[in-house]
């Protein structure tokens, strides 16, 4: 097999520069009418919800109640993602056509900074949808946790909007995606072509392969 240093390459790309001219485009084109046009955009709507005595960072924070406060994001998030809410929301909202697992997958449950205010959040393909959804988790979410964690100060600080723009897909990261595997796809091609090329192109090949000295070339004359 031919070894190939990095000038050989820089040449051979040059000599081949059509594939990569057609391949990168074409690929690139494809991955933005993907997300454009094949994939549907997903909406994201949140609430931010106050939950007892606020963590802000002082003097007299103890490093315990950091770590109280990272704990019980875990048990809220766990509490919103829970067949127990999930169903009762189901219910309240009529969806009969998604399966709890699923539905668990649109809803995402984050702590705001070192407080106890914490954001739920909702996705869905329609935006007035993932409106209601996070408004009915919240409404849901705040009676079981008073209910089952017998906390009392729980306050709405934002309510769900609609959102205007959707997070997903991600035009121009998916783009970027397209336009590198377009790039490794037609370098990979054009090595590919020159190790399966076995034919002898230049002198130096001849004196590499047979270790032989050469005495003579022929040139080639044009038909004039």
């Amino acid at each position: 097999m031919k070894t190939i240093d990095l000038k050989l390459l820089f040449h051979l790309v040059l000599k081949k520069w059509w594939i990569v001219a057609i391949t990168v485009p074409v690929f690139s084109a494809c991955a933005f009418f993907i997300s454009l046009y094949l994939i549907d955009p997903v909406y994201q709507s949140n609430t931010t919800l106050y939950i007892g005595k606020d963590l802000e960072l002082n003097e007299n924070l103890e490093y315990n109640d950091l770590l109280i406060g990272n704990q019980l994001v875990e048990d809220y998030r766990e509490l919103v993602k829970s067949r127990l809410v999930v169903n009762q929301v189901l219910k309240e909202l009529k969806l009969n056509n998604i399966s709890t697992e699923d539905f668990s997958g649109k809803l995402s449950v984050d702590l705001i900074n070192n407080t106890r205010i914490i954001q739920i959040a909702a996705s869905d393909t329609s935006p007035d949808m993932a409106r209601i959804i996070a408004d009915k988790v919240t409404d849901v979410f705040i009676e079981k946790v008073t209910e089952i964690m017998q906390v009392e100060n729980v306050k709405v600080i934002d309510c769900a909007e609609i959102p205007l723009h959707p997070v997903k897909p991600n035009k121009t990261l998916n783009t970027i995606i397209g336009f590198v595997l377009g790039s490794v796809l037609s370098l990979g091609l054009i090595f590919l072509i020159e190790l399966l090329d076995n034919s002898v192109k230049t002198a130096e090949e001849i004196k590499e392969i047979l270790d032989l000295p050469i005495i003579g070339i022929i040139p080639v004359f044009s038909k004039k």
